[in-house]
């Protein structure tokens, strides 16, 4: 699909890979719906993209308080071509500690913030997308979700934040069938370390033991390069039903 003229909602976009990828959008000559929380620097972000971005507040763990923001962002936009989610986080916590088993309620926390709402996003963004008239190629849309190479490896204490990122990943394929012939496509990207959230600006030192297992480059990934992933994806409609690992080559130690 051609990005420009599109209309996206992207999800986090007030910081890190999802705000690099609503600026390359807006960039190319795209119009974004930026969501994210509404501490978050969503509207100075929006302002500073110009009247091609604005800002809808929303807690993707607020299921109904989400559709609505993405109701209105759709109606705003007249259309959504593109549809991207960063929004997630983990804990630390094993399965058996000291204190006991993993508590129950924290495991729940962490599969709503990152699968629960991922498919809520996605179901509405693809609701979205069906009224778009189909492009000479016969699409309609692109969804985007982000996982992490955590759900095919993940670190003693992630197995929350594993789980449900493996659930992202394993709902990519069976969604690309179900939205198949609407002329959706649907892609997760799975990326490493990136110097975003809570890694940015840790120490250089910290920085090198985190990334010492990755082939090359041995760094944290930056969030433009999330962005070129994304916009290779939107652009080639041969892109579908798939994880993409971006990650230098790392594969997760146990710690």
């Amino acid at each position: 699909m051609k990005i420009q003229g599109s209309k996206a909602i992207v999800v986090g976009g007030a910081s890190g890979m999802a705000r690099a990828t609503a600026e390359l959008l807006v960039r190319d000559g795209g119009a974004v719906a930026i969501l994210d929380r509404p501490g978050s620097r969503g509207a100075e972000v929006a302002a500073a993209l110009g009247g091609g971005a604005k800002f809808y507040p929303c807690d993707v763990t607020d299921f109904e308080g989400t559709e609505k923001a993405i109701k209105a962002a759709a109606s705003d936009l007249g259309a959504v071509h593109f549809g991207v989610n960063t929004a997630g986080g983990g804990i630390a916590k094993r399965t058996m500690s000291k204190d006991g088993p993993h508590p129950l309620d924290q495991f729940r926390a962490v599969v709503d913030l990152n699968l629960i709402a991922s498919f809520n996003i996605a179901r509405l963004q693809a609701e979205a997308m069906t009224r778009n008239q189909p492009d000479e190629n016969g699409e309609r849309g692109v969804i985007l979700m982000t996982a992490s190479i955590a759900a095919f490896e993940g670190q003693i204490g992630q197995v929350a934040y594993s789980a449900a990122k493996a659930g992202i990943a394993g709902m990519t394929l069976t969604m690309a069938r179900d939205l198949g012939s609407l002329g959706i496509r649907v892609m997760t990207i799975a990326p490493s370390l990136f110097d975003t959230g809570l890694t940015h600006g840790i120490p250089q030192q910290m920085a090198d033991g985190l990334t010492r297992d990755a082939a090359f480059p041995k760094r944290m990934g930056q969030p433009r390069e999330y962005a070129l992933l994304a916009r290779a994806i939107f652009e080639n409609p041969m892109i579908n039903g798939s994880t993409y690992r971006l990650d230098a080559g790392q594969r997760f130690s146990p710690r």
